[in-house]
């Protein structure tokens, strides 16, 4: 891994969230719409259809399978807390009403790519993680940052089912990728609360990796000087690398990434498209890899 995804240095604004002032939280109401980045309000390509982004998920806590809105009735994303913690002046567990309501929401309009080789274009509402990091103030020492998501095998089948799997999920970034202004800490989905399949209250979102990095249903998130295990990666490491940059000269074992079916309308579509190096946002992020 590049030294510079791994140096602290000028990631954070030390100075954004001191002083004496004490944040007072937008109510849940006011939250949605959000107001739109303009740097990210159009793309190359239609929005995916809600309804049939709502019916093509993965989460494989509930299903193995992309119909996750059958299995989910039973989880409850509220109440809802995010412990942050490892190397931090002063660990602290957020409500999520309370950490969403004092960050700056927008909406983003962003493309993104499984490793399955599909598809879709989708409105995400959220806040950038570095706002978070700005908040928490990790130690210099903290070079990636560990997220995992919940473990509750009454309510998650899969997790009942696949007890050998590594749970609960657990995903990674660099310090450098944490705070790249396209890391997205996602709340809402389509101008409204995500619903739960998407991954309900809080998940995140890296547009220029494969699908599988965007943690679903955030509980903690914790600084490490050390690289931190991931799920799929330690479930089946020659097929999901740490990085995980979407690389359509790079074939995964099982599915060639040069193509992807780009889902609109229909869930089985017969366009094709020509995968994009870094999904198109080469601009932002290649500089972290060189």
């Amino acid at each position: 891994i590049p030294e510079k995804l791994l140096n602290p240095a000028t990631l954070v604004d030390p100075t954004k969230y001191l002083g004496p002032t004490i944040i007072e939280p937008i109510p849940p109401s006011e939250w949605y719409p959000a107001p739109t980045n303009d740097e990210f309000s159009t793309l190359d390509r239609p929005l995916t259809d809600e309804a049939v982004a709502a019916k093509y998920n993965n989460f494989y806590e509930f299903s193995t399978s992309k119909d996750v809105w059958r299995f989910i009735d039973n989880f409850e994303p509220a109440p809802w807390t995010v412990e942050i913690s490892g190397l931090v002046p002063e660990p602290k567990t957020y409500d999520i009403d309370y950490l969403i309501g004092i960050m700056d929401l927008e909406e983003r309009l962003y493309r993104h790519r499984c490793v399955e080789a599909w598809s879709m274009a989708i409105p995400w509402t959220g806040f950038p993680m570095r706002d978070l990091i700005d908040l928490v103030q990790p130690l210099s020492s903290a070079r990636y940052v560990r997220m995992i998501s919940f473990f509750n095998p009454e309510v998650a089948p899969v997790q009942w089912d696949r007890s050998d799997w590594p749970w609960p999920y657990t995903e990674g970034l660099t310090m450098a990728e944490a705070t790249n202004e396209l890391t997205l800490l996602v709340t809402g989905v389509y101008g409204h609360e995500m619903p739960k399949q998407h991954g309900a209250p809080l998940r995140l979102v890296t547009p220029w990796k494969y699908g599988y990095k965007g943690l679903k249903s955030i509980t903690k998130i914790e600084f490490t000087s050390e690289q931190p295990a991931t799920f799929w990666n330690t479930l089946a490491p020659h097929e999901y690398g740490f990085i995980s940059n979407v690389e359509p000269q790079v074939p995964h074992p099982r599915w060639s990434q040069a193509r992807e079916r780009f889902i609109t309308t229909d869930s089985n579509p017969t366009e094709l498209r020509d995968t994009l190096p870094y999904n198109g946002y080469a601009e932002y992020v290649a500089h972290l890899y060189e």
